[in-house]
C-alpha cells in the first residue's frame, strides 16, 4: 500500500511538475570522490548542485568517514588556506560547482582506504527557503589520485 502510494506521488510529481515538487528538487551532477592511499585519513568529494529554488547546504554525512565537512578553500594574505564553512548557498536555477580549490566536501577520520572504481555512501542534507531539511542520498564513485574534473 505505502510502496503504491509513494509510486503515484512520484508519477503525478513527474506528470504534473508541480511547484511543490519542484521546490523539493536539487540535482547533483558528476559526483566523485578522490581515491586515498592506504594511510590517508582524509579525501574530498566534489560535484555540481543545482536547486530549482532557493536552499542551502548545510551538512554532508559518510558512514566512510569519522567525520564530513563543508569546507572552501581560498588565497589569504598569499597563502592558500582551507576551512570549514556552516553551508553554502545554492540560489535558484544556478550550478554551484564544489570542486579543488573552492568548496568541497571532505571527508576525514577514513575508516578505510578509498579505491578507484568504489563507491562511497555520501548523504547531502539542503535546507529549503522555508527552512525545511532535505537528504539526499549518493552512492559516489572514487576516482584515481590524479583525476581532474574536466571543467
Amino acid at each position: 500500500m505505502k510502496t503504491t502510494f509513494f509510486t503515484g506521488a512520484a508519477l503525478a510529481c513527474a506528470l504534473l511538475f508541480s511547484t511543490a515538487c519542484a521546490q523539493a528538487q536539487v540535482t547533483v551532477k558528476d559526483p566523485w570522490v578522490r581515491a586515498t592511499v592506504p594511510a590517508a585519513k582524509a579525501s574530498g568529494a566534489f560535484m555540481q548542485l543545482q536547486s530549482a529554488q532557493d536552499a542551502r547546504l548545510v551538512a554532508v554525512r559518510s558512514s566512510a568517514a569519522g567525520m564530513a565537512e563543508i569546507h572552501q578553500m581560498g588565497m589569504e594574505n598569499n597563502m592558500m588556506k582551507m576551512q570549514p564553512v556552516d553551508g553554502v548557498d545554492l540560489p535558484a536555477g544556478k550550478t554551484v560547482e564544489l570542486a579543488s580549490g573552492g568548496y568541497h566536501i571532505m571527508l576525514m577520520q577514513l575508516k578505510r582506504q578509498l579505491k578507484e572504481g568504489e563507491t562511497v555512501p555520501l548523504t547531502l542534507v539542503v535546507q529549503k527557503k522555508d527552512k525545511k531539511l532535505e537528504t539526499i542520498e549518493l552512492n559516489v564513485a572514487v576516482r584515481p589520485l590524479t583525476y581532474s574534473a574536466a571543467k
